[in-house]
């Protein structure tokens, strides 16, 4: 019993600290722009706000217009279940692996896309168009670069992952290790709709991804979709810190092991925002048809980091 309440313990902090990690990355953009900005718990109160407006729906939506926001919401926090956030338990007690987490995360981009469609919006059309495109080269990059990983653990699930590279810690400095790292790290801005792939920031049509897809949403809808996406932004990066880097992450249940594991995620978590709000403060978003060359990269870096680890077990 203690096992899920740990589960469902680690679950709800990574739903609760989903919104401040987005707001801390807007807070720095804006200070490294100069920009006063605002606070990094700014996200929460706009969730508030969405939560407490109507709704309003097009009367051509269908059942999917309705259904996508809690089905969207719903995948994130099964995924942030299935990832090791605060403690990686050996003992296999989770049924769910490397390859339940990419489908049930592109279940709830399937569903995003089909909502985008339904209303008979031309920018939600265009939006889901440009989203199967990019997902149709990440989704295989995800899979692959922990992968890469799996192989040198024998095993797809995360906890035997991170428990073999903490006892193997030269791994984590080898090729295969750090080009997997760097695929699944751009992958995690395509994923997101960080730039350079998409603009957060930006209602400009001929710019537009995961923006025009809800365009159409307003009320508790808004607020369910746009709480999923800061949550599936920490599942990506939570990923990237605790199987690339799981020091500090907790391998037992003890009080003391548990809140070394909390500041740790939440470090490492804040040293990976700075970065992604330094780099989108460093470039320009990429054009549209230059996206698939950026993703193609990283699939190729996977594949790499694959080739690298088999040839070298």
């Amino acid at each position: 019993m203690t096992r899920y309440l740990v589960l469902a313990g680690q679950t709800l902090v990574a739903v609760a600290l989903a919104p401040a990690l987005a707001g801390f990355i807007r807070w720095l953009k804006a200070r490294l722009q100069g920009r006063r900005g605002a606070p990094p718990w700014q996200p929460y109160f706009d969730v508030r706000k969405l939560f407490g407006k109507e709704a309003v729906v097009s009367h051509t939506a269908s059942w999917i217009f309705k259904a996508t926001p809690f089905l969207v919401f719903g995948t994130t926090v099964v995924v942030a279940s299935l990832v090791p956030v605060v403690v990686a338990q050996v003992s296999p007690f989770v049924v769910g692996d490397l390859f339940a987490a990419v489908y049930l995360l592109l279940l709830g981009t399937f569903f995003l896309a089909l909502a985008g469609l339904d209303t008979g919006s031309p920018f939600g059309g265009m939006g889901a168009s440009r989203e199967m495109t990019v997902v149709a080269l990440t989704e295989p990059t995800v899979a692959l670069s922990i992968v890469a990983l799996a192989l040198n653990a024998g095993s797809t699930s995360f906890s035997q992952i991170v428990a073999h590279t903490l006892t193997q810690p030269s791994a984590a400095l080898g090729p295969g290790h750090l080009l997997a790292f760097a695929a699944l790290f751009i992958v995690t801005l395509a994923e997101t709709g960080r730039l350079p792939v998409d603009n957060p920031s930006t209602h400009l049509e001929l710019t537009m991804i995961h923006e025009a897809m809800v365009l159409e949403y307003s009320g508790p809808y808004l607020a369910l979709i746009e709480w999923g996406a800061a949550l599936k932004l920490l599942v990506f990066l939570t990923l990237a810190a605790n199987l690339f880097m799981p020091w500090g992450i907790a391998l037992s249940l003890a009080p003391m092991a548990l809140l070394i594991g909390l500041g740790s995620v939440i470090a490492k978590l804040g040293v990976l925002a700075a970065a992604i709000a330094v780099l989108e403060t460093r470039v320009a978003k990429l054009r549209l048809f230059r996206v698939p060359e950026l993703l193609s990269v990283s699939f190729v870096l996977a594949l790499l980091a694959v080739m690298s680890t088999f040839l070298a077990r």
